[in-house]
């Protein structure tokens, strides 16, 4: 008979997956109760597709941003719950913290010790509200960009008040035209980055291991279909440029337009001029948690 910790794997990777009861305990048996590799091991047999379902994490929070003068900062503050998350005083906590890392440039342990308005030292006045709220509460990361030569822009998704939500993106483009020119195609951007999720913005930027990883699996996924070698591979290299274009920014569809592409809109935006997408970040509360 199953024991407890195992039924509960395989519930999880149930959950994670959507694959039934049989092949979720077949992978966790032959991958040592290890959720990741189970789901991996999924994949390559062609029973579970990468999905958004496979990121999903229970973990709560909000993302704050602060600006000031074309200088941005984004925090990522957690809790257990979505309750406390919508706590005025847990907000105003991660608000008074984004403004923090604003001044320190997005660095971790210079704002874990800086002084707050009420004279307490962040990572002490962090202590105190868990203890009075009676859950774990997290500064997990923080980010900055500065304004040397840029033109930065930022968007809140699904936003509880200005700059707090539960995803958060900042966007610096370089352009020879002003800031207030490119404006609205700055927010846009933005805007897709939230919504699109990229993983870098453009092919140069993505990491090696990441596709070597996806091809592998896709690999492995078509051996079990029985086809000629040759044919997998030209599949294989087919499906994988479709990654690279699904999860680099400027080859994504247009959320706005799909029948274009970003780095088409960006050209058409710029005409004679130049807009170059520099960085973005894009922080979701929970994710990769």
């Amino acid at each position: 008979m199953p024991s407890d910790d195992l039924l509960e794997k395989v519930k999880k990777l149930r959950e994670i997956t959507g694959v039934g009861f049989k092949d979720c305990k077949n992978a966790i048996d032959e991958n040592g109760g290890d959720i990741d590799k189970s789901i991996e091991f999924l994949r390559k047999k062609g029973i579970a597709k990468a999905s958004k379902r496979m990121g999903r994490t229970a973990a709560e929070g909000l993302v704050c941003i602060c600006e000031k003068d074309n200088e941005f900062s984004i925090i990522e503050i957690n809790s257990e719950t979505d309750f406390v998350a919508k706590n005025n005083e847990f907000i105003v906590f991660a608000e008074e913290v984004a403004e923090v890392a604003l001044l320190k440039k997005g660095k971790m342990e210079d704002i874990l010790i800086s002084k707050m308005k009420n004279g307490k030292i962040v990572k002490d006045h962090l202590v105190e509200l868990i203890s009075k709220i009676g859950e774990k509460i997290n500064i997990r990361r923080s980010s900055y960009v500065d304004k040397n030569k840029l033109s930065n822009f930022s968007y809140i998704h699904t936003s509880l008040k200005k700059n707090v939500g539960k995803l958060g993106v900042l966007l610096s483009l370089e352009s020879s035209k002003s800031k207030n020119d490119i404006l609205e195609l700055g927010k846009q951007l933005a805007m897709h980055v939230a919504a699109s999720t990229p993983l870098a913005i453009d092919k140069d930027g993505l990491d090696q291991s990441v596709l070597k990883k996806e091809k592998e699996i896709v690999t492995e996924e078509l051996k079990s279909s029985g086809k000629d070698i040759k044919i997998i591979d030209k599949i294989a290299t087919g499906k994988l440029n479709k990654f690279i274009n699904d999860n680099t920014l400027l080859n994504q569809e247009w959320i706005i337009d799909p029948k274009k592409k970003v780095k088409d809109v960006i050209k058409e935006f710029a005409g004679k001029d130049k807009i170059v997408v520099k960085q973005f970040i894009r922080f979701k509360v929970g994710e990769g948690v």
